[in-house]
């Protein structure tokens, strides 16, 4: 499976997992194109690269923000990654840094947060084959204002660590490209027909901040993940032809 991450090996033992958000025209200056708060900025951009980051078998150890916001902005950017780390019970072995661009102001506001993870050079990436393993999307595909505004379909980053923990299942968080995309990324079938998949929720509309995941699953498994992910949980089928 090809995730929007990079695996740079360390040593024998290691490697490193780096994963990438970036937001812009979210904020509270003027232009921006939806006004929103910057530590709920920082929050989902943290979200975003945390999720890619363990879902690829990486253990978080370093947070990096890119801030073109505004220079008084940083606290605030600060407490959303802090709030994301706690969510997820990470916020005391995850060092958190970044710059500020302070000489220019932008119309708008912007924001880059790179995640570092450590994954051990045993890690396997486990296939999904169509008809092999159940799937299911958890969360709702969300963006812009949605977010705010629809939080109850937001999934949370604790119900996420949960499951990444789960042995046998796969995770892809979904992002702007939809849910169609990342399926045919997570099966390796790019000539999968939207026609032939049935789900009740839309697999074209982009997922904003990753506010919901693909999840892949034998079938033994498919009463715990739907007790644990309860009103989230929506079935994926495949017509396999």
């Amino acid at each position: 499976m090809k995730r929007d991450i990079t695996v740079v090996p360390v040593n024998e033992r290691e490697s490193l997992v780096i994963a990438s958000d970036n937001s812009g025209g979210i904020g509270l200056k003027e232009s921006d194109l939806v006004q929103a708060p910057y530590e709920i900025v920082s929050y989902f951009s943290l979200r975003v690269a945390a999720m890619e980051c363990i879902a690829a078998g990486g253990e978080p150890f370093s947070v990096f923000i890119h801030n073109f916001c505004e220079e008084k902005s940083w606290q605030a950017i600060i407490a959303g990654v802090e709030r994301g780390l706690d969510e997820l019970g990470m916020k005391s072995a995850v060092q958190i840094s970044g710059s500020t661009e302070s000489n220019f102001q932008l119309l708008q506001s912007a924001l880059g947060t790179i995640v570092m993870g450590k994954r051990n050079q045993e890690y396997m990436e486990k296939d999904v084959s169509i008809g092999a393993m159940k799937l299911a999307v958890i969360g709702s595909p969300l963006v812009g204002e949605e977010v705010l505004d629809r939080r109850d379909e937001v999934l949370p980053l604790s119900l996420f660590k949960d499951m990444s923990l789960l042995n046998g299942v796969v995770l892809l968080p979904v992002g702007s490209k939809g849910i169609f995309h990342e399926l045919k990324v997570m099966t390796g079938d790019e000539a999968l027909a939207l026609e032939s998949i049935s789900c009740d929720v839309d697999l074209l509309k982009t997922s904003g901040p990753s506010t919901c995941i693909l999840a892949a699953f034998p079938a033994l498994l498919e009463p715990v993940v739907k007790e644990m992910a309860a009103g989230l949980y929506h079935s994926l089928e495949i017509e396999v032809k």
